[in-house]
Parts: C-alpha cells; structure tokens; sequence
C-alpha cells in the first residue's frame, strides 16, 4: 500500500504540512513563462535563502505547539548538520542535548545516540540521509526539512520516520519544509493530489482529514497548483528541463 492511501485509510499518522515559501521572488514568477528558465535557474533565481534563525524560530513555534515534542531535521550535508545541531543546542535550553547523526560517525556514536533519542535524552536530531529507512521511532513528532531531495522514495522514506502512530500518544505529525526546489513543491501537491483520491468521502467523514497541506504564503500554493498540472512529471526532471508557465493571471 503507498504512503496516500495508508494516511487516507488511518494506518499512518496523519500529516500538519507546511511548505515555508515566504521567500519566493515575485519578479521571477511574472517573467518565468516569457524567459523559459530551466528548472535549475528557476530554482537559484526563484527561492531566496532562507535564514538558519528564521527556521529556527519555526522549529520553536511548532515544538511548543506538539505535546511531549521529538524532533528530526533533515539536513544537506555533514557540515549543516553539524552546524544546525550546535545552533539548536544554543538556542533554548529544551534542545541543549540536540545532536547530530551521520555516515561520518562511527557504528558505536551512532547506536548511542539513537538510543539516546528513543529515550527522549537526546530531543531532536539533525541527520544527513541516514535515518531513511530501518529506524522506528514512534514518539517523532515533528520532521524538519532543510534540505532538497530530487528523489520520491528518499523523501517518502524521510517523510515516513514521523508517520508511525503511537496509539494514545500520537496520532498526528507536523512537517515544516522549507523548499528551495520546485520539483519538492510538486512532490508536496502531487502528495495532496494523492491523499484527495484516495479517500472516499465516507472515510473522510469517519477519520477526518488525513492531511492539512498549506503554504505558508497561500498565493504561491494557489499559483504551483496551476503551473504543475503535471506534478509527478516535474518530480523527477532534470536540472536542465524547461517548464511551460503560463501567464500570471492567465488560464
């Protein structure tokens, strides 16, 4: 069974997505159908940096929001992680234990940290790919993206680490993405797309609402509605891919 029709169906935790695209360039939107970008100098010209304390913040407004909070932050490298753990270390005194997870360490750190964490020692973990798969952590109920993966199946596996349900603990995820990448938004709407057909109206009257996926600026949600008619198509181009926009305001 995929990932939509498990969360539609209550086998899997249900989803509070947010996609943070507060940064999207406005001038690019208005000129990307007459430039004829490829996805990659869409990308560097669409999305500004986020800053790491702006994300930090929302990592901070969503722990305070989630009962009894366990946090994974997927990150870019070894270097980010290791960066964004001594951040979140230094930034409130619930995460002075945050630590870091990655192929750089030894077998031995990394068996002792994730036993740290599923004790809830160590509260949120940045990694870089390794928690993907094989790790079963129920108690995740926060998932941070800050990092883009051109992959589904890597970016379902990391989605999945907070979708196990802990019955009478957690039933519910929160997911902040903050995307510097169109072909993430297309696997954020191509996922809602998803989770929209595979419940019947009937399960949705007996379940509720198996995911709540908004961006943070509702414009821009509304806006890559229209441009990705094709969203699983744009999923998995490349950076070199041209995509047809069309005119802002336009059909």
């Amino acid at each position: 069974m995929g990932i939509a029709p498990g969360m539609a169906k209550g086998y899997l935790a249900q989803v509070d997505y947010q996609v943070f695209v507060d940064n999207v360039d406005w001038d690019v939107v208005r000129g990307a159908s007459r430039e004829g970008y490829s996805l990659k100098e869409l990308n560097s010209k669409l999305f500004m940096p986020q800053r790491d304390e702006a994300v930090l913040e929302e990592l901070w407004a969503a722990w305070t929001a989630t009962p009894e909070p366990r946090a994974i932050v997927f990150c870019k490298t070894i270097e980010h992680a290791e960066r964004m753990a001594m951040m979140l270390s230094r930034w409130v005194p619930n995460w002075a234990n945050a630590t870091f997870l990655h192929t750089g360490l030894g077998k031995r750190e990394r068996e002792v940290a994730l036993s740290a964490f599923r004790s809830g020692r160590i509260p949120i973990l940045t990694a870089v790919d390794i928690l993907n798969e094989g790790v079963d952590v129920p108690d995740v109920n926060i998932i941070a993206f800050l990092r883009v993966t051109h992959s589904r199946r890597i970016f379902v596996q990391q989605l999945g680490r907070g979708l196990r349900i802990k019955q009478g603990v957690k039933e519910r995820v929160r997911v902040l993405d903050f995307v510097t990448d169109i072909r993430r938004i297309a696997a954020v709407v191509g996922l809602r797309r998803d989770l929209d057909a595979a419940r019947s109206p009937a399960e949705t009257l007996m379940l509720g609402t198996a995911a709540n996926i908004s961006f943070s600026d509702q414009n821009v949600g509304t806006l890559m509605d229209a441009w990705l008619k094709d969203a699983a198509s744009v999923e998995t181009a490349l950076d070199e891919a041209k995509l047809q926009f069309p005119e802002p305001g336009g059909p």
